[in-house]
């Protein structure tokens, strides 16, 4: 069976994606037809941005795109605020890259979520001015109740052109911090599943009156495979072995991760001098972060990891509430694990370690839960301030200051 010629001939999107001829013809047609909704001719060509001391360019279009994972919902307005055309394109890198490199210089808001890193980054390389939203702060969007994607794609369009700080606007991680991040959400992945699975056995097993040791997950495979109750012992091997498997593949993204941190992520070397810290917590603390001048104040850093309670005041009352748990979920997890290391029989002394002792010799109900979160939440700045001063970790810096304070008085 042959292929024309035709077919067979490929050809270079704007993007750099090879696509046959009958796909870059549909493509080519697709984006002619849309550009004629704007009244604006092909330009074929990326703008550049405006060189230092340049007047700014005024946007043709102030644009709005409501993503989806397949199509996405855009609408253009004018200068004046008019609806010009509103369309749809494939949430594709051809599609996208295609229509907006040929049409002239304009601004672009859009929603945060999975696809907007990979695109804000496309159209900025475009010569377009972008703008990624926080639709969870923009009641317009979240609290709206005819919402769908039409709406939002012209409310978007709208905010854009009146005030960009309509939108709290956020900044996308680098391509690079984006894909090593990708390895270490894998990972998490693999250990998430491994927990459910072992979670699943025993209680299976405490089903028909059994009850599997306790140990580590890394070891669970080899500690209770001696175990399982022999009239259910067929129908959890097979799950046995998964887990197993899983811890194999676990400690390979390990040593990957080692390897990332130690040749590519060298400042890792510093956030991991607290006890209780690997390269696993530094690394995710320094992708996760990416910039630590982005911070005013190392304090701020528990505030954007979620590790500080949420407030919900008025007049003489004031609640004591759970912490908001915003931010990134591995990290913070992450950090909680760290701090329980560090609070465990393990853990070495430190003025963080007694710090949290203190907190849990307080006693009450949820005393070791708090301590482990004001660890975490104390970890996260300490970490940060040693990524942005280089400093060596002192374990009991502020211990030896008090005590130092004290010599001094009683010496006085």
């Amino acid at each position: 069976m042959r292929n024309s010629s035709k077919n067979a001939q490929k050809t270079k999107s704007s993007t750099g994606a090879i696509q046959t001829g009958n796909e870059a013809r549909l493509l080519r047609g697709r984006v002619n037809r849309l550009l004629d909704q704007l009244g604006v001719k092909p330009e074929g060509r990326i703008f550049p941005e405006p060189k230092a001391g340049q007047k700014a360019r005024e946007p043709r279009f102030f644009v709005g795109i409501d993503l989806g994972d397949k199509k996405s919902r855009l609408c253009f307005l004018d200068g004046a605020g008019l609806v010009v055309a509103e369309t749809d394109l494939a949430t594709t890198r051809e599609e996208m890259g295609e229509y907006f490199s040929a049409i002239p210089y304009s601004r672009i808001a859009l929603e945060v979520g999975t696809h907007s890193g990979w695109l804000s980054g496309l159209l900025k390389g475009l010569g377009h001015e972008v703008f990624v939203a926080n639709p969870r702060r923009m009641e317009s969007i979240h609290k709206n109740r005819r919402k769908n994607d039409r709406v939002d794609a012209l409310t978007l369009a709208r905010l854009v052109r009146a005030d960009v700080e309509l939108l709290y606007p956020i900044e996308h991680r680098g391509a690079s911090a984006r894909e090593d991040l990708v390895l270490l959400r894998a990972r998490d992945a693999l250990v998430s599943v491994r927990t459910k699975l072992i979670n699943s056995m025993r209680g299976l097993v405490k089903s028909v009156g059994g009850r599997l040791p306790k140990c580590s997950a890394e070891a669970f495979a080899q500690s209770v495979a001696n175990a399982i109750p022999a009239e259910v012992r067929d129908a959890l091997t097979p799950m046995l072995e998964q887990i197993r498997s899983l811890t194999e593949k676990i400690r390979g993204y390990d040593k990957v991760v080692s390897e990332v941190a130690r040749k590519k992520y060298p400042q890792t070397a510093l956030l991991s001098q607290p006890n209780g810290v690997g390269d696993l917590t530094a690394l995710a603390f320094l992708l996760t972060l990416e910039c630590p001048e982005r911070f005013r104040k190392s304090r701020d850093v528990g505030a954007y990891l979620g590790l500080v309670p949420r407030q919900y005041d008025s007049g003489d009352s004031s609640p004591q509430l759970r912490i908001t748990k915003t931010g990134d979920v591995m990290l913070r997890r992450l950090l909680v694990g760290s701090a329980q290391y560090m609070l465990g029989p393990f853990g070495k002394d430190s003025d963080l370690r007694r710090h949290g002792l203190k907190i849990a010799s307080r006693g009450g109900k949820n005393a070791k839960k708090r301590a482990v979160v004001a660890v975490a939440r104390k970890l996260g700045v300490l970490m940060h301030r040693l990524w942005l001063n280089g400093e060596v970790y002192e374990p009991l810096y502020n211990a030896q200051l008090a005590e130092e304070s004290v010599e001094a008085v009683v010496n006085a």
